[in-house]
């Protein structure tokens, strides 16, 4: 299978991201303001994808991010190491006081009517400070690479962590990768730089080097600048106006091949209905509609970013590809934290129409 891509079929690295490290604070179904403990997730937009290849589907997957040389580092590191990321870490030292830090990202996981809420500490963050330059790409693609990621989080950090992704992204495709890019737009954090006027400006002139963008219908709208579709979608599960848009993202970026996203319909906290859809090379594809009970949303668009790579990765036909997606992050919904405690069998299965029942 082509899908409109070149896809090399071996390389040192089937994966490669570009983003921050994060540890997210995690006090369950408590609210911070009442809360007396917390699990600790690492995670980030960027390197979820990868842990999500290495650990579920088996494949050779690395990370380029900044690490800060402090306990924090270490505990985000050793996870890393866990989950089979091979790192590209360029190293900073911490003064003990005031930084730069690894980033705190603070989710509870709400319950029921009450929405889960997330909010951060990103001051001084160690990645934000990443510039062009600090990696040496030649070296880390010297054994070929067949995939590079990277997202619209990362790109929101600073003024420099957007002109690390060009070079990265101009680097990869010197090499023969093909090159994907979450849009992920979080309005918290393009509100502190100029919102969604900078967002457009900034994140346009990176999809102007991608393949693949992963987005949903706000995401291209307020990421990309996208007008939105002509006719209301009867339901958040309706593929109708996500596919009404794609005919003016490839009008702008006519280089992308694939577009696609999750469609998630939140009845309550715990109980969401989930869907996939994508367009590949000219052509629509929808996954079934399914009513997950949700342990823990955070980090399901990443789950299905991963599964769809994956797909794409492996020579699936389209439509299985997106199942995949789809299989892997309603999965990865049913654990704590960010990253997959999913295997591939148990992915595959999903996505032949598994069902619940125990295994013995």
């Amino acid at each position: 299978m082509s899908y409109g891509l070149n896809i090399r079929p071996d390389g040192a690295l089937d994966f490669v991201s570009l983003g921050a490290l994060v540890h997210r604070l995690d006090p369950g179904i408590i609210p911070f303001r009442k809360a007396t403990e917390c699990q600790i997730h690492v995670s980030g937009g960027e390197y979820n994808c990868a842990a999500n290849l290495s650990d579920c589907f088996g494949l050779r997957a690395g990370i380029a991010t900044a690490m800060v040389d402090y306990p924090i580092g270490e505990l985000i590191a050793e996870r890393v190491r866990a989950m089979g990321v091979k790192p590209f870490y360029k190293r900073f030292a911490h003064d003990g006081v005031t930084g730069p830090n690894m980033a705190t990202v603070y989710s509870d996981r709400g319950h029921g009517v009450r929405a889960p809420v997330v909010f951060y500490n990103r001051c001084n963050e160690a990645a934000a400070r990443l510039k062009p330059g600090d990696f040496d790409w030649q070296a880390i693609f010297a054994g070929g690479v067949r995939w590079f990621h990277s997202g619209g989080i990362f790109a929101a950090l600073s003024a420099t962590t957007s002109e690390v992704i060009v070079e990265g992204m101009q680097a990869a495709k010197a090499a023969g990768a093909v090159v994907s890019f979450d849009l992920n737009y979080r309005a918290k954090l393009w509100n502190i730089s100029g919102g969604e006027e900078r967002a457009v400006a900034v994140l346009d002139r990176i999809v102007k080097n991608v393949d693949v963008l992963v987005g949903n219908e706000e995401d291209l709208q307020k990421g990309l600048g996208i007008a939105g579709p002509e006719a209301a979608a009867k339901s958040k599960l309706d593929p109708s106006a996500f596919f009404g848009m794609i005919d003016r993202v490839v009008a702008k970026h006519p280089q992308v091949k694939i577009v696609a996203t999750t469609l998630r319909e939140v009845r309550s906290t715990n109980r969401h209905g989930w869907s996939a859809v994508a367009w590949i090379d000219g052509k629509t594809h929808v996954a079934p509609a399914f009513d997950l009970d949700v342990h823990d949303r955070v980090g399901g668009g990443d789950g299905f970013a991963s599964g769809f790579f994956y797909g794409l990765l492996t020579n699936e036909p389209p439509e299985e590809a997106v199942k995949l997606g789809w299989a892997h992050g309603a999965l990865l919904t049913t654990f704590p934290g960010d990253t997959t405690m999913a295997s591939v069998e148990q992915v595959r299965a999903f996505a032949r129409g598994g069902s619940a029942r125990i295994q013995r």
